[in-house]
């Protein structure tokens, strides 16, 4: 049992990171009708949404990706600022959807914020106070490493919601702006959905390990 518990906590990751590579690899070989590169798209949206005050800038690595709310700044990887795909498109556009959320104060968006500061506690934290509990077999202990824990898988959870309606409104965007056409709407979407899988996979597997906790402290209590 545990064989396969811990097979799908390594398999589900993995699985989501290969769908997105898979995607992107592919539709980051088809250029866009419009042919206009990721930073192109995004400057264009923002202003269609009468967003000025975000700056566009281009970051580092691979698909590192995304919006900060504090310092109002876009950072696309070079493949994205640079790039005429489908792909970058796709991938422009979702994290301005992340800037159109901030600028309407969209509630979800609004709560991850605010839930930063526990989760990261919750994440440097917990397993110091789980391992401490289990060993010790201190169930007071065991319950607090568990409380900060939820904090962080509330984290994860609260960003579902967060990342599929910043897609959501990428898809509408780069429509109703003409930045793609017809067929590519459909794979633009594709690029989309295997980005969001990586949320997902992120989510169950936090999820999964939190019942698994609260299964042992429960079993902690029963032998008591």
């Amino acid at each position: 049992m545990f064989i396969l518990y811990f097979a799908l906590i390594i398999l589900i990751p993995l699985w989501a990171q290969m769908r997105v590579k898979g995607a992107f690899n592919k539709y980051s070989k088809v250029a866009s009708s419009s042919r206009k590169t990721g930073a192109e798209v995004a400057r264009e949206i923002l202003q269609a949404n009468g967003i000025y005050d975000v700056r566009i800038e281009q970051g580092t690595g691979f698909l590192s990706d995304h919006y900060d709310p504090r310092a109002k700044v876009i950072r696309l990887s070079p493949d994205i600022y640079h790039g005429h795909s489908l792909a970058a498109t796709a991938v422009a556009a979702h994290e301005v959807g992340h800037a159109i959320q901030d600028q309407q104060d969209y509630a979800f968006l609004r709560f991850r914020h605010a839930l930063v500061p526990v989760a990261n506690l919750g994440s440097n934290f917990s397993w110091v106070l789980i391992l401490i509990g289990i060993l010790a077999h201190l169930q007071g202990m065991l319950l607090l490493g568990i409380a900060f824990m939820a904090a962080a898988v509330l984290f994860q959870v609260v960003t579902l919601p967060v990342e599929f309606n910043a897609s959501s409104r990428a898809m509408d965007q780069v429509i109703s702006l003409g930045i793609i056409r017809n067929e590519e709407e459909r794979n633009t979407k594709k690029v989309l959905d295997a980005a969001a899988l990586t949320y997902v996979a992120a989510a169950a597997v936090a999820v999964l390990e939190l019942v698994r906790l609260i299964l042992i402290y429960t079993g902690m209590n029963r032998s008591e």
